[in-house]
């Protein structure tokens, strides 16, 4: 699962300015040296300059597909507007042939910064406030400006922007991009304005804005049907929504693109029980589940525990609520995970061992009891000098652990060291009496046979 989506500016980015016209204004002192010419004559020199250039008036163009109508409801669901307001200042007419020339030199200012930008800056660092990004997010916008129909410099300003991550630009910049140059969904334009739409979910998704995350997600698939990410988050945004339908029919959709996926697949069965759980529980376990992804283990915890408080036939969240407590060294509440669990059907040979780990880690302690079985596990692959080892770090860690006194002295035993064994065996018979297994060997050990 994915990966959290940086804050971007959002003022849009204008071309230059009209350029200046030098040579028109008197020299200082050239009205002094020229009593003839009239100041009548002057002003006239001055009202020679042209005005200012502007950046022509904003275009708008029809939704040619339902790409571009999908993109339109995603901007309306996030509030954000496309349209600008054109300046209300006259603008110069252009000859026919200098914008698309000027268009063009932009362009390859344009890709020459971008190309600077991605040997300059640490691979996948992109951002829009690294200067030649910058620069190049500039030079797009100014060659857009100049030739504002021109699908080829719409698209370089799009992908600029989406390879910076600047995604509600990005966005913008697509849908403009699709408004003169439509295209089918699948194709490389689609997939990558498809990328900016979960990004922009995601982002929805953990400001808590579920409807909205759903919407772009959607929007996503429409852009790219084959993306699993945008499958797997609008199948969780539909199950946290308890349209249990809709998820099991986007897991299904996700899973014919990765089958072999395991957190599509326990997702999946986790929506075809979820109208047994109810809501409350379904949404805090899909939450939890999304701050275990984040790397967020408490946050994760408290939302298992939530998920199994508000149902405790829930089974996936009891389990998660008692590993993640196990891994916190909580054994309170790792035992009363899997207490719970162990008494739901479908308890599993691996639930009934973290229960014993949970019990046990109550009575020695957990950092012991995990060393124990640990040296257990090298014992029962045949290292015996690593498991003498751990045996003997179980019993510093807890003297009053007689289960791992008893298997020390049974390794030294093996090994023939019996004053050993009989030291280890007497400590396990000493806090047990009733352990006639460590009470044999023990008097084996002392006769050293």
């Amino acid at each position: 699962m994915p990966h959290a989506v940086q804050g971007q500016p959002e003022n849009a980015v204008h071309p230059p300015q009209g350029t200046a016209w030098p040579g028109l204004e008197p020299p200082e002192g050239f009205l002094m040296a020229n009593p003839r010419l009239s100041r009548r004559h002057v002003r006239r020199m001055r009202s020679e300059r042209p005005p200012p250039t502007t950046r022509p008036p904003d275009w708008r163009f029809p939704m040619k597909s339902t790409l571009n109508l999908l993109l339109t409801v995603s901007l309306a669901l996030s509030g954000a507007g496309l349209a600008q307001t054109a300046p209300n200042v006259p603008t110069q007419a252009a000859p026919t042939t200098a914008a698309p020339a000027n268009a063009a030199q932009l362009a390859a200012e344009a890709r020459d910064l971008t190309n600077r930008a991605r040997t300059t800056y640490p691979a996948g660092s992109a951002s829009i406030d690294q200067p030649l990004w910058k620069q190049a997010a500039d030079r797009a916008e100014a060659a857009v400006s100049a030739a504002p129909n021109n699908p080829d410099v719409l698209r370089l300003r799009a992908q600029i922007y989406t390879e910076v991550g600047f995604w509600k630009q990005a966005e913008s910049s697509w849908r403009a991009y699709f408004a003169v140059a439509p295209v089918a969904a699948g194709q490389n334009e689609a997939r990558a304005a498809g990328n900016v739409q979960y990004n922009l979910g995601y982002a929805a998704y953990t400001r808590g804005q579920s409807a909205q995350a759903a919407a772009y997600f959607k929007a996503c698939l429409t852009l790219d049907p084959q993306s699993v990410p945008c499958a797997t988050w609008a199948a969780r945004t539909a199950l946290e929504s308890g349209d249990y339908a809709l998820a099991q029919n986007l897991y299904t959709q996700a899973l014919s693109l990765a089958p072999t996926d395991k957190t599509l697949n326990y997702f999946a069965q986790v929506a075809r029980n979820a109208s047994t759980y109810g809501p409350a529980a379904t949404q805090a376990f899909s939450r939890a589940y999304a701050s275990l992804d984040a790397g967020r283990r408490a946050e994760a915890l408290a939302g298992f525990q939530e998920a199994a408080r508000s149902a405790p036939n829930f089974p996936e969240a009891q389990r998660e609520a008692g590993r993640l407590a196990l891994e916190a060294g909580d054994t309170g509440a790792a035992l009363s995970a899997y207490q719970a669990l162990a008494a739901l059907p479908g308890a599993t040979d691996s639930d009934r061992y973290n229960l014993g780990l949970a019990q046990e880690g109550q009575q020695y302690g957990l950092r012991a009891v995990q060393t124990f079985r640990t040296a257990y596990g090298k014992y029962s692959a045949g290292d015996k000098a690593g498991a003498e080892a751990g045996f003997l770090q179980a019993t510093t860690a807890s003297a009053n652990y007689g289960k791992a006194w008893a298997w020390l002295g049974r390794v030294r035993y093996e090994a023939k060291n019996y004053a050993g064994a009989a030291e280890a065996y007497g400590r396990a018979v000493a806090l047990d009496p009733g352990d006639k297994t460590s009470a044999y060997f023990l008097k084996l050990a002392q006769q050293g046979k």
